[in-house]
């Protein structure tokens, strides 16, 4: 069986970091999916997807420094010649991320640590709608 469904987050750009932990499971849940794998994915190329502990120096700050060491906004990217845009190191950061995660489901529940959450990271420079795709292959319930 598979199963896709599609929301919408708003985000603040600049390395904007949200939980959708709850949303994908709401997702999971109405699948009905008791054993599978799940696909979370993003789409644009600005923004990207993964797994840590959802708590606010991670959020704000850690997540925040640590992109800007590996690509800092205020450096050059050709990107920006070729669209006139600011916008490089957004795509540097989300191809360097990754636009998807994929996640065991087992007994109908996604299979993350105690402190694992699912976010989303905003790379780009202004407030964006983003959507989100989650798409759950497996088996149901018997």
């Amino acid at each position: 069986m598979t199963y896709s469904a599609r929301f919408q987050i708003r985000t603040r750009g600049d390395t904007d970091v949200i939980d959708i932990t709850d949303r994908v499971g709401r997702v999971l849940t109405e699948s009905g999916i008791r054993q599978g794998i799940l696909v979370v994915f993003v789409v644009g190329s600005t923004a990207g997807v993964t797994t840590t502990e959802a708590e606010p120096g991670l959020l704000n700050h850690d997540l925040k420094a640590f992109w800007e060491r590996v690509a800092p906004q205020k450096e050059y990217y050709h990107h920006e010649q070729t669209w006139h845009d600011d916008n490089g190191h957004a795509h540097v950061r989300a191809s360097a991320l990754g636009p998807s995660l994929a996640i065991p489901v087992v007994d109908g529940r996604l299979t993350l640590g105690t402190w694992q959450q699912i976010v989303l990271l905003d790379f780009d420079t202004r407030p964006r709608q983003r959507e989100i795709v989650v798409q759950i292959v497996g088996e149901a319930a018997g």
